[in-house]
């Protein structure tokens, strides 16, 4: 076992001490199962207790399923359904459980809800958030997130608190993002209602260079991430100075050991500090 060690805290009002990096679970979509068994050896060294996975991330579930047998018990596993009906959501969330060989999940998600026509066919009647109370009330699911990309997934994460108790929120935080006057506003009022409800705030796309564009893909993400370790230290630390959130991991198994790295060695600094160093990476927004 790693002398190496990532802070915990608490995980909203779960009960749970998550490690500050959970692991995105997106980077198992395109992998065999030896590269996955790797990583989660890389996973248990630096006590990461949190994986964040989806049934929409490829073979992602498949490959976490043969983990937990021995490995249950470490990890608060959290997945993810993009089906915004009641029954499609119930069957898919049957089969995530069957894919990771587990009887209950930790956190189930409504993922990507950030359309207005999603929302409403999700939270009206015969829509998904009755399957994700039923499965609560089944012992399926403990608890309940919500999670979201573009730059008015903050403004939607307030309205679907209002609608509903969820016990988590994800969302994009990076510098790049947080130029925009908009987004860093409605993200501030977010954090208030999460701290005063105790709702965990969980965020991706902070290891972002920016958008491909023309350049080869030469990573499994679907945007350019940072790559050395100094940049993906300024990045990581950047996130993390952030008090209270939790930063997933990105989705590249290769990148995975500079980011923990990276996060077992973050100290607090002052926010101009951490903004200054990531100003020189010249990191571009995702979402506009």
């Amino acid at each position: 076992m790693s002398h190496k060690t990532i802070e915990k805290l608490p995980f909203g009002r779960t009960g749970h001490l998550s490690t500050r990096t959970l692991f995105g679970a997106a980077a198992l979509g395109r992998v065999t199962q030896a590269e996955a068994d790797k990583t989660l050896e890389l996973l248990l060294q630096y006590g990461i207790n949190h994986i964040d996975t989806a049934a929409s991330y490829g073979d992602a579930e498949l490959r976490i399923g043969p983990w937990m047998k021995e490995h249950r018990q470490r990890f608060f596993l959290a997945t993810k359904t993009e089906n915004r009906t009641y029954q499609a959501a119930k069957d898919e969330l049957h089969r995530s459980l069957e894919r990771m060989r587990i009887d209950s999940v930790d956190l189930w998600q409504m993922h990507l809800l950030v359309e207005p026509d999603d929302w409403e066919t999700a939270m009206g009647p015969g829509g998904a958030l009755e399957a994700f109370v039923e499965a609560r009330e089944q012992g399926l699911v403990r608890f309940l997130g919500v999670t979201g990309h573009g730059v008015n997934v903050a403004k939607m994460h307030l309205k679907s608190l209002a609608r509903f108790d969820f016990d988590s929120v994800l969302l994009p935080y990076n510098y790049a993002m947080m130029q925009n006057l908009q987004y860093a506003a409605d993200l501030e009022g977010l954090t208030a209602v999460c701290q005063e409800r105790h709702v965990a705030i969980q965020t991706i796309k902070s290891l972002t260079r920016g958008p491909w564009g023309n350049k080869p893909h030469t990573r499994a993400t679907w945007y350019e991430p940072f790559e050395t370790q100094d940049d993906i230290d300024t990045a990581v630390h950047w996130a993390l100075n952030r008090p209270g959130i939790f930063l997933n991991t990105v989705g590249d198994i290769d990148l995975l050991p500079r980011v923990l790295d990276a996060a077992s060695r973050f100290t607090p600094m002052s926010q101009e500090t951490a903004d200054a160093a990531m100003a020189k990476l010249h990191s571009e927004p995702l979402f506009v």
